[in-house]
């Protein structure tokens, strides 16, 4: 099965090959067109990009993501949720990259067994970079309102972080 895994690139070119061979089609010319789109998509996207990264990277790097960590604790503690999954459910919606090191501190610093560890897990694997995401499709399709997909989308990740940890300490308390 590993093997199919790392050949399957070749294998999708292989039979785009041999059905480009069949339908006579010319490929190189169509793999240009591709490749002209998604660098018109890309000019139409790198804006919010470029503004993303530098966006999270100063919050972790000015300590807002810390001070904002500890206001929030106590009310997540409350609501049942691991306060260290704080800064988690606060870089899930912006950055992938940043949840993922969030996630990887807590589950360091908890334990993989723990109920803060189990619910990063949990979090991250149920959870979308939702920002990014409005950020990538919207500018690629051109879409300067996004009228309510933002407020929803944002609505949609604290139902999923808070069932999330509701479901982790219900399975595991």
């Amino acid at each position: 099965m590993g093997v199919i895994f790392e050949l399957s690139a070749v294998l999708v070119i292989a039979c785009v090959a041999i059905c480009a061979l069949f339908k006579k089609a010319d490929i190189f010319p169509a793999l240009c067109r591709g490749a002209m789109q998604g660098l018109i998509t890309l000019k139409d996207m790198l804006p919010a990009l470029i503004v993303l990264f530098p966006a999270v990277y100063m919050l972790r790097a000015s300590g807002a993501l810390d001070a904002l960590t500890r206001l929030l604790a106590p009310v997540m503690s409350i609501i049942g949720v691991p306060p260290e999954t704080v800064p988690l459910a606060l870089l899930r919606p912006i950055s992938g990259g940043a949840a993922t090191a969030a996630a990887t501190d807590i589950i360091n610093s908890s334990g993989a067994d723990s109920l803060a560890g189990r619910t990063a897990a949990v979090m991250i694997g149920s959870s979308e970079t939702t920002l990014y995401v409005v950020a990538v499709y919207f500018g690629a399709a051109k879409i300067k309102n996004t009228r309510h997909a933002v407020p929803a989308a944002l609505m949609a990740d604290l139902a999923v972080f808070l069932s999330s940890a509701w479901c982790v300490r219900l399975m595991w308390g």
